[in-house]
């Protein structure tokens, strides 16, 4: 199952402390101090990879935090510094600091620094002067930097395909990218969006909304975010509906509902399941869907290996104009 949404408590590490300790060598005076400082404790980074399943390890841990660093030595040897810590995320992610009330959008790879490990602390030989010399002050190593992330997967595809439960989604993506897709005829076929590659371009199957999706009902909702960064969408009405125009329009103002600026995407709008009608039915669908998208409308049939090559020349040339 696809994990999108996740908040997390993360910890930058503590530095270490500073140390009381002394000289003891043969010829010098006062044993002098030779307390050294503690090591910085270790940041912490967002690695951004492609992955859209990398959230998937934070299902059961949700505390994380960056080890401290080492205290002083003796003989003024500073501690070593702590490892950095390092939390995959897929690109795409959307992360908000609550602590700081910042948010982040990861839109390429890299490592990228969210937290700053504490400063370690001061032994006691910093504290050496003319009139001290024998110091007993040290300090302790600084707290890192603490926060909760909400972290938000949005996926970045050139076109999500949309439409009602069972509208050929997931068929015409296998269709075009042997994607290997689940497909089956019940509601809520596919609970995770799927991905496929067609000429360098990425395909998304965005899972089937309902009318209420954007208010939270059925399992559409959860999976609205992912639409906001598709370039194209392609908008299935399956030719099994009686009245089609009022299939789109339900999930276009289910759209409208979550964001206003779907509806300027560029949208391509898809007749699916041709084979199940007459073709009477489907010059009737056609007019009726024309009509009310004020949009060309394109007919496929999955068992018409011709409908299905000139939709997928029609989206190439869709994205290109596209750019």
């Amino acid at each position: 199952m696809l994990i999108d949404h996740v908040t997390l408590q993360i910890e930058a590490g503590k530095g270490g402390d500073g140390v009381v300790r002394w000289r003891r060598e043969k010829g010098i005076p006062y044993g002098g101090p030779a307390g050294g400082d503690g090591g910085k404790g270790g940041d912490v980074y967002f690695r951004v990879i492609r992955d859209i399943q990398a959230l998937s390890i934070y299902k059961h841990k949700k505390e994380w935090a960056a080890n401290a660093g080492e205290a002083g030595q003796k003989r003024s040897m500073h501690g070593s510094s702590a490892e950095d810590l390092y939390l995959q995320v897929p690109l795409g992610s959307v992360i908000h600091n609550r602590e700081y009330d910042k948010t982040y959008e990861f839109m390429e790879e890299g490592d990228f620094i969210v937290l700053r490990g504490g400063k370690g602390g001061l032994g006691n030989e910093q504290f050496k002067s003319a009139t001290n010399r024998t110091p007993e002050e040290f300090t302790k190593g600084e707290r890192g930097e603490f926060a909760t992330f909400d972290i938000e997967l949005k996926l970045i595809a050139d076109v999500g395909f949309v439409g009602l439960p069972n509208a050929g989604k997931s068929s015409l993506l296998n269709a075009l990218t042997r994607a290997g897709a689940k497909i089956g005829d019940y509601p809520f076929t596919t609970l995770e969006p799927n991905l496929g590659a067609y000429f360098g371009y990425v395909l998304a199957d965005i899972p089937g909304l309902i009318e209420g999706a954007s208010e939270g009902k059925g399992l559409g909702h959860k999976f609205l975010r992912h639409i906001t960064r598709t370039r194209v969408l392609v908008h299935l009405v399956s030719a099994e509906n009686e009245n089609v125009g009022e299939v789109y329009k339900t999930i276009r103002n289910e759209l409208a509902k979550y964001d206003e600026s779907l509806l300027k995407k560029d949208e391509i709008i898809v007749l699916s399941k041709s084979d199940t009608v007459d073709e009477q039915a489907i010059k009737d669908k056609i007019k009726e869907l024309e009509k009310v998208s004020k949009r060309e409308v394109i007919v496929i049939s999955l068992y018409e290996n011709d409908s299905v090559k000139k939709f997928g020349d029609y989206l190439i040339n869709k994205l290109k104009e596209n750019k």
